[in-house]
């Protein structure tokens, strides 16, 4: 299936969809966990990017294509900021300067496959995973250069730090209204 086809499709259900390498695949619902942390993620750059008047927009479960295989992918992470504007409604996110997933012990290795496709997107500066399991975060952040790390950041305490967006929050702050918030 093209990613035409995948937009124009009729899915079965309620359930939301993602293309990946030409074939349509199921997303599970989300926890109760991994609400929690979108939610309070998104509030947290939203009010970021409105407060710094950067022109930038955060969008929930964004449309991604990579740029390997163009035409048979459409990803949906959990949230991804873009700083480009738009003039007809599009289905894609152009450009996104950060994305984020958040892990589920469910979904851990098709995650990490997006993560990687994603990598191939030329203004993507940042990739953050927040785990749904921990309060645990992994940050890629493309160098200088270009070039992504072979290996994450891991940010377990202090300050998570977003230089796409310019933004420092607590990483606590963002896991406040989940079960697993310090007492």
């Amino acid at each position: 299936m093209t990613v035409a086809e995948f937009l124009a499709w009729d899915a079965p259900g309620e359930t939301r969809w993602q293309l990946i390498d030409g074939d349509p695949v199921a997303m599970a619902p989300t926890s109760r966990t991994h609400g929690a942390l979108q939610g309070e993620l998104a509030r947290t750059i939203g009010n970021h990017l409105m407060a710094m008047r950067q022109g930038c927009t955060l969008i929930t479960a964004p449309g991604i294509i990579p740029r390997v295989r163009t035409n048979e992918n459409f990803r949906i992470p959990d949230l991804a900021v873009t700083c480009t504007r738009y003039e007809t409604e599009e289905y894609d996110v152009s450009n996104p300067v950060l994305i984020v997933e958040i892990l589920s012990p469910s979904n851990r290795a098709e995650t990490w496959r997006n993560v990687w496709a994603f990598t191939t997107i030329p203004s993507l500066r940042e990739i953050l995973l927040l785990s749904s399991t921990g309060v645990r975060a992994e940050l890629l952040r493309r160098g200088e250069d270009g070039s992504w790390p072979e290996a994450s950041a891991v940010i377990e305490d202090g300050d998570l730090m977003l230089d796409s967006i310019g933004l420092s929050v607590p990483l606590v702050d963002i896991y406040r209204t989940t079960r697993l918030a310090p007492r």
